[in-house]
């Protein structure tokens, strides 16, 4: 192994053999995490050849079982961020889809770093479980259409001990390590098609389009190396995506969005997301066809109901989606207010990730707890006209030690400018 480190830090080039001998012997707990720490660090610096690359991900991908969901007779589709502030598009897109006939077996993950994790906003929803076997996970599908679940002890094992290792050794923003990362779980998963949102901006591990743009063509080469139908859309991770930032706020929202309402920016990067998956899966040929089909699943009421019966499959509380009152919420409220009128100029999502991360709602630490009750509701959105005094933010706390640390990261990360600001665009494009 540490021939393996020495070379690859040094710019050279590992073969399959070496890479392959390499993951397994680390999936099971062969390797100590300092050697596959150095490793990971020299690839963070000196990158993967694309043969390198290709043997990585099938390294992985091959590390545990594979899932069989040829039983399921209907398109699977699956969509996957990579990771932002407010980022809840997956709760209410997933029963969007799966209500209009796509089967929809989504595996998502934890928060890292700043960003938050579906399975954390999920299990705020009381007695919802999101660790499933195979078996399980394979029946929800076939009677369900929906599974929202993370990853087994059996599937893909090497990456969920490296994804852990990556969040607390400075190395996840590396596009090899990212792309092997989420591909190898989502090949794992019997896929027909799959749709990624790839992040830009400051709340994103990819902050400038170029890196974004890579990112995207690298995750889009290995699932067409594998036959395997990949888009990937680039979106604005600069302000956080709607106004909740957190976990059961998110839920609310999420559960808003599939009554008719919620914020315009989080619908839509929900419904363009929507439409791509309707379209690989052969269930709408054009965009405005699979726009209708996704809003008339939220106007029957067909989407809602796709999550109540997802979360009664997977031991959860339904009465909590008919009434958000009882997801749980903080005891207390911290509102920050603008300074002066103007145009809001900044929302740093970052800032504001961090902050909610002080809070309570994220992990400094891998073995940190969650409270699900805290968060952040911003109350606006970069080029609004805002008056002096207006709040910009509410903060939701249950601990005053916590409070204050959220506080040096979320206060700065507003700013008001007398002059007129041009919000960014929400969508930058696609790679298919």
């Amino acid at each position: 192994m540490t021939t393996l480190i020495e070379r690859k830090r040094d710019g050279g080039v590992l073969d399959p053999a070496e890479i392959r001998w390499m993951i397994s012997e680390y999936a099971a707990d062969r390797l100590p995490d300092y050697q596959m720490s150095a490793l990971l660090m020299a690839v963070f610096m000196e990158g993967l050849e694309p043969q390198e690359l290709d043997a990585w991900t099938d390294a992985m991908l091959h590390s545990g079982e594979i899932l069989d969901l040829s039983n399921v007779p209907i398109p699977k589709v699956d969509k996957h961020s990579t990771g932002g502030v407010g980022d809840k598009v997956s709760i209410p897109l997933a029963p969007m889809v799966a209500a209009c006939g796509v089967a929809v077996p989504m595996m998502s993950g934890r928060g890292l770093g700043h960003t938050g994790g579906t399975l954390d906003k999920l299990e705020s929803i009381p007695g919802f479980r999101t660790a499933l076997d195979p078996p399980e996970f394979r029946s929800i599908v076939e009677r369900t259409g929906l599974v929202l679940a993370g990853q087994s002890e059996t599937l893909v094992p090497a990456d969920r001990r490296l994804y852990a290792l990556r969040d607390a050794t400075g190395t996840v923003p590396s596009i090899p390590l990212i792309a092997s990362s989420i591909m190898s779980k989502k090949l794992a998963e019997d896929l027909d098609a799959l749709v990624l949102d790839v992040k830009v901006g400051r709340g994103a591990f990819m902050r400038d389009l170029d890196r974004a743009h890579l990112l995207a063509e690298t995750m889009v080469g290995i699932g067409a190396a594998r036959d395997t139908q990949v888009v990937a859309v680039l979106t604005d991770m600069g302000q956080p995506l709607g106004r909740a930032v957190g976990n059961a706020n998110e839920i609310a929202e999420s559960i808003e969005v599939l009554q008719g309402g919620g914020p315009p920016d989080l619908l839509e990067v929900t419904y363009r997301l929507g439409e791509e998956m309707l379209m690989r899966s052969g269930k709408a040929v054009e965009r405005a066809d699979a726009r209708s089909r996704l809003e008339e699943a939220v106007e029957s009421g067909a989407a809602f109901e796709k999550l109540a019966e997802v979360v009664i499959a997977q031991g959860g509380d339904p009465e909590a989606l008919h009434d958000p009152g009882l997801l749980p919420s903080a005891g207390h409220e911290h509102v920050i207010t603008a300074s002066s009128t103007g145009y809001l100029a900044r929302a740093d999502a970052l800032d504001i990730g961090m902050g909610a991360v002080a809070l309570g709602a994220g992990r400094q630490r891998k073995e940190d707890g969650i409270d699900p009750a805290v968060g952040i509701t911003i109350e606006a959105k970069l080029g609004d006209m805002v008056e002096e005094g207006q709040p910009l933010a509410r903060v939701a706390w249950n601990d005053s030690a916590r409070l204050e640390a959220a506080l040096r990261y979320v206060e700065g990360a507003f700013a008001v400018s007398s002059e007129e600001v041009v919000a960014p665009p929400l969508i930058y494009g696609e790679v298919s």
